[in-house]
């Protein structure tokens, strides 16, 4: 049986990122780090709260065998660039950090399409540099999801997201070949293709774009 980790669980992939860890077989218990409390219940989760400062005084309590990565922010909510790197990249290299010295031998983690370290676009180069030290870290296995367009019902009102999720169900279809990679993609689906990775356990560095990832879910 396994222990997960999850940061993130009240993000639009986190949240069904966790309900999909609570109802597999596989997983006897399930950790949440969040800022509050859950509405969620289930026997098998354990919810911490606490953030980035906080992590140090958490850290004895996050062991678990696979730590799940889905945090992110959006200009619109954090415009200050300082503070938009450091939930974008420190928190996310810092929960790796400590749980691979707690033990965990897996980390999948949600990025970008285009993430680069190297990149001119703030956003892709932050993303890329949480990749780049997240790999740094170690792990026996380590799965980067890089998807584009994330789509699916949210609960606050984004009309011009909304816009372009139409925008990107009609384009799909005609994204091929390496396009493909730019097809928008359900939350829900990331966060099936991540459990999926994470129980085919495989060894060294996989990254996921649209395509691996619907392979994942046998489509």
């Amino acid at each position: 049986m396994t222990t997960a980790l999850v940061f993130g669980a009240t993000g639009f992939i986190g949240s069904q990122l966790l309900r999909g860890l609570l109802d597999h077989a596989d997983y006897s218990r399930v950790i949440a780090v969040v800022r509050r409390p859950l509405v969620l219940s289930d026997p098998k989760l354990t919810v911490l709260i606490g953030d980035l400062d906080r992590l140090p005084e958490l850290a004895a309590q996050l062991v678990a065998d696979e730590v799940f990565i889905a945090l992110g922010t959006t200009r619109k909510q954090t415009p200050d660039q300082a503070a938009y790197y450091r939930i974008d990249h420190d928190y996310p290299v810092e929960a790796a950090r400590i749980a691979r010295h707690n033990g965990a031998r897996a980390v999948l983690l949600v990025s970008s399409v285009g993430a680069d370290a190297a990149s001119r676009s703030f956003y892709l180069r932050a993303k890329g540099e949480t990749e780049r030290d997240v790999l740094a870290l170690g792990f026996p296995h380590t799965a980067i999801f890089r998807p584009s367009m994330i789509m699916g019902e949210r609960a606050e009102h984004r009309p011009l997201e909304r816009l372009f999720i139409t925008l990107a169900r009609i384009a799909n279809p005609l994204l091929h070949g390496a396009a493909d990679r730019f097809r928008g993609i359900d939350a829900g689906d990331v966060a099936r293709a991540m459990i999926a990775a994470a129980r085919t356990a495989a060894p060294g560095k996989r990254i996921y774009h649209w395509r691996e990832m619907m392979a994942l879910l046998g489509r």
